[in-house]
């Protein structure tokens, strides 16, 4: 199973969202979403697996659905707790928003409660709980120095959510396994490719620690996240965060220019080769992989994967997950399953 999606919209006329350009890119995608899951549906097919999916559960009224979801995404999907916004019925599905940190995020579901998520099976919200885990249950190659990959939208908040519980790990095994950030593209604008571009400079310029440090800085940022991208505000951040890490803003915005992209078409078609389109997903020695985000799970599954595990897998890391989204990394609740 590969953490795959939780959707994003902006069509204010669909559902009532936060007027933001950091959304505003993935509402033809998410449209699309929609009016595809309803062909599948009337066809029989499920647009997550291609199996029969027709409803063998009884189908929850309107009125019902939303408190039900607002349950499943507050204890499954998200350690900050959200509030129900709005529930509308299109193209033969419930759309729940879900209002978090002033941003609107539509959750969709089947009539008899399934939640569509790209990359699983549909899950029943009436039924058990999202199972986030177990490394062990994957087949995983292993190796005497690990290729360890996060798969990232650079502004997607549950690849920062990842992202900030990956760092412990990577301080702890970087010189026993080869731990990498792979950017994807950019879902929700330019603005997200050109930070990638930005993190892909800093690695080369500086090498990867000095990567490690810049993103944790950048997750926790809440000034940067409150930017949605835009280039004004950020030199208002950005500037002063290379001065502190000793970084060169001309060094960097130079190899962006002329170097970076090459590299960013690279790690994007690593990315297509793998069948992968949804941020975080975590890959090990070739493998997609589902993992609970803390860091000492992905310590786990990242240990799994040495012929000869070494000493530091003894360590025990933090059992809690980071909130999603820019903030501090520290985390005091379960882990979530949501992606972009």
């Amino acid at each position: 199973m590969v953490e795959e999606k939780v959707a994003e919209k902006t069509d204010e006329k669909k559902i009532i969202l936060k007027k933001s350009d950091l959304w505003k890119y993935s509402t033809f995608i998410l449209i699309a979403v929609v009016l595809i899951s309803a062909f599948f549906m009337l066809s029989g097919k499920s647009i997550i697996t291609g199996r029969t999916t027709e409803n063998t559960g009884d189908i929850i009224e309107k009125n019902d659905i939303g408190e039900k979801a607002l349950d499943f995404f507050n204890t499954q999907l998200s350690q900050t707790p959200g509030t129900l916004e709005s529930v509308e019925e299109e193209s033969g599905l419930y759309i729940v928003s879900i209002m978090i940190d002033g941003q609107s995020v539509p959750l969709y579901f089947t009539k008899d409660g399934k939640w569509i998520n790209q990359g699983y099976e549909l899950y029943s919200i009436t039924e058990d709980a999202v199972d986030n885990t177990n490394t062990q249950d994957t087949e995983v190659p292993k190796s005497d120095k690990p290729k360890v990959q996060a798969f990232i939208f650079s502004y997607c908040p549950y690849g920062l959510q990842f992202e900030k519980a990956l760092f412990p790990v990577y301080d702890l095994l970087k010189d026993k396994a080869d731990i990498d950030i792979v950017a994807i593209g950019a879902m929700h604008g330019e603005f997200e490719k050109i930070e990638s571009l930005r993190q892909i400079s800093i690695e080369q310029i500086y090498g990867k620690d000095k990567l490690f440090v810049y993103l944790a800085e950048f997750a926790a940022n809440i000034n940067i996240g409150s930017c949605n991208g835009d280039s004004t505000c950020l030199n208002n951040y950005l500037p002063a965060l290379y001065t502190k890490l000793g970084i060169d803003k001309t060094k960097v915005e130079n190899y962006m220019k002329a170097s970076a992209e090459k590299i960013y078409d690279e790690q994007g078609a690593k990315a297509s080769a793998l069948g992968i389109s949804g941020s975080p997903t975590f890959v090990i020695n070739g493998v997609k992989i589902s993992v609970s985000r803390t860091a000492d799970e992905i310590k786990t599954a990242v240990c799994f994967a040495f012929n000869t595990a070494p000493s530091e897998c003894s360590q025990t890391l933090s059992t809690t997950s980071p909130s999603a989204g820019f903030g501090a990394v520290s985390g005091t609740a379960a882990s979530a399953a949501g992606s972009c």
